[in-house]
């Protein structure tokens, strides 16, 4: 990997991670850098569940891609454990520089040592060029998901 290290977010990267989720189209309707309590309240509960992992991207001491995998044990598919990578964000500087593949290909090496069976993916439908970036990397669409705003 380089000069690159993928690594456990800390709490001192929270607003590094926050300026990624909101720095595109959809991120910006709903994300809020400018109010960080709800984005660090979220980091503690993570931290604190064995069954997160928050990644961050470091290039040169700057974080500079992040996504969040979540290992989900199941009783479907004969009991398999599968993962859900979510949240993933590039640095708008660093896109098209290969760490996306990086990124996504921690998480699925994570995946097989946590013992999981299948990794699924979360992605916006409208972001259409996220989706053949996946495709590149061997993921299929399997699924129409739905979402209930609470």
């Amino acid at each position: 990997m380089g000069d690159l290290e993928i690594r456990p977010t800390a709490e001192d990267d929270i607003p590094a991670v926050v300026a990624m989720l909101a720095d595109d189209p959809l991120g910006a309707q709903r994300e809020s850098p400018d109010d960080l309590s709800p984005y660090l309240a979220a980091y503690e509960r993570l931290s604190a569940d064995p069954n997160q992992r928050l990644a961050v991207a470091v290039r040169g001491g700057r974080v500079v891609g992040t996504l969040q995998l979540t290992i989900v044990p199941g009783l479907s598919r004969r009991g398999a454990t599968r993962s859900i990578i979510e949240g993933v964000r590039i640095d708008a500087a660093e896109r098209g520089s290969g760490l996306g593949t990086q990124l996504i290909e921690w998480a699925v090496e994570e995946s097989r040592r946590q013992g999981c069976h299948l990794v699924q993916l979360t992605s916006d439908k409208t972001r259409t060029d996220a989706h053949r970036f996946y495709e590149s990397l061997g993921f299929s669409a399997s699924h129409t998901g739905f979402k209930l705003q609470l």
